[in-house]
């Protein structure tokens, strides 16, 4: 019985100290081939119109260009932080800058949204 204490106390010390990586793995985007991508490999965008860490991209906005959105307890963590949209929602942003996708992109890689009207821009190596 103490041999099976001191393995499951081995096992849950290994599990703690994992955690911090495990967190750092999970940002919600990286980039890839010098530009920002979620998960799903989809590209992501800044809005010029975003001004002071609050987003002026909503309603129909919003629905050509999705936000991406932040889970409930969503945390700042380096240059990630969470902000609160205007219906409330919270959404990611990087160094400040609120982030995007744009729902003409349909198949990871594709840039359809970059330079769009001059204020769409695909988050670059160069900005982080």
């Amino acid at each position: 019985m103490k041999q099976y204490s001191q393995s499951f106390k081995a096992l849950m010390l290994t599990a703690v100290m994992a955690l911090p990586s495990m967190a750092f793995a999970a940002e919600p985007a990286m980039m890839k081939d010098g530009m920002m991508v979620d998960h799903k490999g989809m590209t992501v965008y800044t809005f010029d119109k975003d001004a002071g860490g609050k987003s002026m991209c909503n309603g129909e906005c919003a629905k050509n260009w999705p936000p991406m959105m932040a889970p409930a307890g969503a945390k700042a963590e380096g240059k990630w932080s969470v902000i609160k949209r205007d219906d409330g929602m919270m959404q990611y942003a990087y160094d400040g800058k609120p982030l995007y996708t744009f729902m003409k992109d349909e198949k990871p890689g594709e840039m359809k949204g970059d330079g769009m009207k001059d204020v769409w821009h695909v988050m670059h190596e160069s900005q982080k």
